[in-house]
């Protein structure tokens, strides 16, 4: 309640609310990654660090007054060290990590969240810190080509302030995405660093199980990493979850607590678990169709009930355009109008307004058709 009172009579919560601030502690070495993504996050590392040569000393800061900042993307599935690396990153410029909190920056109040996105920006200028939007997609998504809902033009309010204070900021900032075409396209050209974090590789994850433990971790003799690594091509997020069921699992052994060991069955089991916990969360419905299918089934209901919405909606509409055409028969005629003049106007305006919304039908058509035809193709393969 003290939260929304605030929002309300002061312009919403502080800046310090809005990010949570990171003293940096992980380095590179805490992170393994393929070779070619740790050079390119060594070269994002020294572009930083030549920033004042090439914009303070060789004179191209006077030449271009805006967009003078670093920006950097990491895209990559979740669990493959984009987070672990922002740190890593603010570490090696001894510089704090202003994480946005995206829960406290949105706002149900009109245009609040555009307020808060530059409030964010003043709260890294003021501490020289580096700023992270981690799964950026959630605020830097494609704007809405056609926003007639609220919701749709503060979305693209957002994107748009987002987008005007990179080009003035000239600190440091970090976006993250799991998937690099959810972001809007202008961020393409803001952006100095693309950045793609994808699965280990075999020998990685082999390391990376090995970092999961530490020297006090009992194994027992029959475990094998590189086994493991073969078995599951897993991100490290993954990996790190398996370990720790694993742990569990290990407790539960009927032995006393001195004798009790690590097994491979434990990692095995745990990263099963770890497997079977993301086939729920990606809704596979569990049917004899098999997943895929499962998933295109239910994909082609909410397509085909989609279109029974439209239908329904597109007559209530029609409907409102007869009674719009009457009220404006009535109002007309009562101020001393011909009804020839009347009907004229009521035509042009009822026939204009078709126009727009029959254009708008047909784009949500064309969409419907393609999931539809979507979802026929899963259904058809093996």
């Amino acid at each position: 309640m003290a939260e929304s009172i605030r929002e309300l009579f002061f312009g919403g919560p502080s800046a310090r609310a809005l990010v949570e601030t990171i003293d940096p502690r992980r380095t590179f070495d805490d992170v393994v990654l393929p070779p070619d993504t740790l050079a390119a996050l060594d070269h994002a590392l020294q572009l930083i660090r030549k920033h004042d040569l090439i914009f303070r000393e060789w004179g191209l800061g006077e030449r271009h007054s805006t967009g003078l900042g670093l920006a950097f993307h990491f895209a990559g599935p979740p669990g493959t060290g984009k987070t672990i690396c922002a740190e890593a990153l603010a570490k090696g410029l001894n510089r704090q990590l202003l994480v946005v909190r995206y829960a406290e920056i949105e706002s149900r109040w009109v245009g609040q969240t555009s307020k808060h996105v530059a409030s964010v920006f003043r709260a890294a200028e003021r501490q020289n810190a580096v700023l992270f939007f981690d799964e950026a997609d959630a605020i830097a998504g494609r704007r809405f080509t056609s926003a007639t809902a609220g919701y749709e033009r503060e979305a693209n309010a957002t994107v748009n302030v987002l987008l005007q204070e990179l080009e003035r900021f000239n600190g440091v900032i970090i976006f993250a995405t799991n998937l690099a075409a959810s972001l809007d396209p202008a961020f393409e050209r803001r952006i100095r660093t693309h950045i793609l974090f994808g699965l280990p590789r075999s020998e990685e994850r082999e390391r990376i199980w090995r970092a999961q433990l530490h020297p006090r971790t009992p194994l027992a003799d029959d475990v094998d990493f590189q086994a493991l690594a073969d078995e599951f091509p897993r991100s490290g997020g993954d990996i790190k979850n398996a370990v720790l069921k694993a742990a569990q699992l290990a407790t539960l052994e009927p032995v006393p607590d001195q004798a009790k060991q690590i097994h491979q069955r434990h990692f095995e089991r745990g990263m099963r678990e770890v497997i079977a916990s993301a086939d729920v969360m990606a809704q596979s419905l569990f049917d004899d169709a098999g997943p895929v299918a499962g998933a295109a089934l239910g994909l082609a209901d909410r397509v085909e009930g989609l279109q029974g919405e439209i239908a329904t909606m597109a007559e209530r509409l029609e409907r409102v355009e007869s009674g719009q055409s009457k009220a404006i028969e009535r109002v007309t005629a009562e101020q001393g109008q011909t009804a020839s003049q009347t009907a004229a106007l009521a035509a042009a305006a009822a026939a204009l307004d078709r126009k727009l919304r029959l254009l708008h039908w047909v784009a949500v058509g064309g969409l419907v058709a393609a999931l539809a035809a979507l979802a026929a193709a899963l259904l058809g393969s093996p």
